[in-house]
């Protein structure tokens, strides 16, 4: 189906893609914001991901083992982030924001030995017949593991958060950290264990990225793709389901920029590039207005340092 020069099997499906990155890295992030804790490091996490996914499966040849790798090292980054602001009671926006400045340098250290250097490559998965329907078959079954991985994710998340005992103590962590605490349960715990499934989810985005998006490694490849996650949690209402939109919005956006290009408009390039960045702060813009009328807004606890004498 082509509209106005624009397949739109095409774009549904490369928009599916696209968002994969940004849905994996926002799933984890709002698992660590419903526990209460505002890491804004997502984009170090991602970029620490994308590089040490990249060296794994070039050093291993296996991209399976590259995205454990990236998982492993969002993983840690987010546990050192989680013993500054849990254990040592940093500041926690300042310490987000610091552990994103080390993620982007030491991944421009680490990975000045893989620029120009080609992964092996994540192959899709068969669908058999399934891959041959029409129209369906190529928005449905033609993706590698990692999407439907992705999607799988959000449909956990949801059911962790919304049917488990797990999922009810993490959100009354998230809600009221001293009433949790006064129930008997291990509130640091809890955010450290949310936050190392956070990490790992960006991780995996960032090795997505280096392994199969562009697939190579180069300095910044995540230009802005954990603030984007980090909007989307807010875009979402702190839902899992609501998650899924906002990055398939984001993915369709980047994807409709791609097509239209290729289908020749006469669009300035940088508006292009520029017009995802633009609809996340006219939405968090819109968001902040009905928020002040009564939505669904963050866990109340967000934000705050817990102290187990306080």
């Amino acid at each position: 189906m082509i509209i106005g020069g624009i397949d739109i099997v095409t774009l549904i499906a490369t928009l599916m893609a696209a968002s994969t990155p940004v849905l994996l890295a926002a799933t984890g992030e709002l698992v660590a914001e419903k526990s209460g804790v505002l890491n804004l490091g997502v984009e170090g996490m991602m970029i620490i991901g994308a590089v040490a996914g990249f060296a794994t499966a070039v050093g291993t040849g296996s991209p399976v083992l590259g995205f454990v790798g990236g998982a492993l090292a969002g993983a840690a980054l987010a546990l050192l982030f989680a013993v500054l602001t849990q254990v040592f009671l940093s500041n926690q926006t300042a310490t987000g924001l610091a552990l994103t400045m080390f993620g982007l340098g030491l991944s421009a250290l680490f990975g000045k030995g893989f620029e120009g250097v080609r992964p092996p490559g994540t192959a899709k998965l068969s669908f058999g017949p399934l891959s041959d329907i029409p129209g369906l078959g190529r928005i449905l079954f033609s993706h590698d593991w990692v999407v439907y991985f992705s999607l799988a994710m959000v449909a956990l998340t949801w059911a962790f958060l919304k049917y488990t005992r797990a999922g009810l103590i993490l959100r009354a962590v998230g809600e009221s950290h001293d009433a949790a605490h006064a129930l008997g349960y291990r509130v640091i715990a809890v955010r450290m264990a949310a936050l190392a499934f956070g990490g790992a989810l960006a991780g995996v985005g960032g090795a997505y990225l280096s392994l199969v998006r562009v697939p190579q490694w180069t300095e910044g490849m995540t230009a802005g793709a954990g603030w984007i996650a980090l909007a989307i949690v807010v875009f979402a209402s702190w839902k899992p389901e609501r998650v899924l939109i906002g990055a398939y919005l984001f993915g369709g956006i980047t994807a409709l920029q791609l097509q239209l290009q290729a289908a020749g408009y006469a669009i300035p390039v940088h508006l292009l590039s520029m017009a995802p960045y633009v609809l996340t702060i006219v939405v968090l813009v819109l968001l902040s207005v009905t928020h002040r009328h009564g939505a669904p807004a963050a866990p109340a606890a967000l934000g705050r340092s817990f102290h187990a004498s306080s």
